[in-house]
């Protein structure tokens, strides 16, 4: 009788041990995808920025050629 109380105690402190790590990995991984989602849309919040600065250089780009053009003509 007494056996089966002591396996019965260890099976159920084995549970909880395993069930609590479990648990801290699950919030460890998450932890970790919650960093990448927030550098992912970091850089999402940056593209539409980058994508004007580059329209911009173009534009200028394009307006020093026929400027230099004219010159020459």
């Amino acid at each position: 009788m007494t056996d089966t109380i002591i396996v019965g105690l260890l099976s159920l402190a084995g549970t909880c041990i395993g069930s609590l790590s479990g648990l801290r990995m699950t919030s460890y991984r998450i932890e970790q995808l919650e960093k990448k989602v927030d550098k992912h849309n970091n850089f999402a919040e940056r593209i539409p920025v980058l994508e004007e600065k580059i329209e911009v250089a173009n534009k200028r780009i394009h307006d020093l050629e026929r400027h230099e053009e004219n010159e020459h003509a």
